[in-house]
């Protein structure tokens, strides 16, 4: 995941380039898609915490969690695992009354279902990038989009990897959740190809 975006770290002027059209003119999202989205992320606890705020989104909009992200880490002892399993009933009523967060109790304790399924593939010997990454064949998948309009919501790749990860115990991982987690994280490499970002993240995939 991203380092802590400050307003100062964020460019005071978002230059004229072309960017894929979902992020606006908003400038933490302008970061957000700049420096983020679909550069190639292989870190197992920073793909933990993009999946579990993805799932957050569930009926809401990217840009709302990403506002938040900063107080979710800091609520979930910085997406640690180990940590979030050990919560008692008093931490989740204290989550659950926390304004910094989506106040939602089937999402406060997918948070802690994920990171129990988490820990269940460790014990297993199933370490969770390689897992994740497999779905794709280890290597980013690099499109060609020209329109906005072509990007799919799902593909068979993002199917499969929600119902594995459904059977590992993780919620909040439909399809279309999973896909645009496979989209941040760079296992798809969909910027638009007249983005500047399109040829940066297909760099990074070699």
């Amino acid at each position: 995941m991203p380092a802590s975006s400050t307003t100062n770290e964020i460019s005071s002027a978002v230059d004229t380039a072309e960017r894929c059209p979902w992020c606006g003119d908003d400038r933490l999202y302008v970061h957000y898609h700049d420096t983020v989205w679909g550069r190639p992320e292989y870190n197992s606890l920073a793909l933990f915490e993009k999946l579990c705020l993805d799932g957050q989104q569930a009926g809401l909009s990217w840009i709302t969690i990403l506002r938040k992200q900063e107080t979710y880490r800091a609520a979930y002892d910085h997406f640690n695992p180990e940590k979030i399993v050990q919560y008692s009933d008093a931490k989740v009523a204290g989550l659950l009354a926390n304004p910094g967060i989506v106040r939602n109790k089937l999402k406060v304790q997918s948070i802690i279902k994920n990171a129990r399924g988490f820990l269940d593939l460790q014990e297993k010997g199933i370490e969770f990038s390689p897992f994740l990454w497999s779905f794709v064949g280890s290597s980013p998948i690099q499109n060609s989009w020209r329109s906005f309009d072509e990007v799919p919501v799902t593909t068979p790749e993002s199917e499969a990897m929600s119902k594995a990860l459904k059977r590992a115990g993780f919620t909040f991982v439909g399809p279309t959740i999973v896909y645009a987690f496979m989209q941040a994280t760079g296992m798809v490499n969909d910027h638009m190809v007249y983005c500047p970002q399109h040829a940066q993240c297909r760099s990074l995939a070699q």
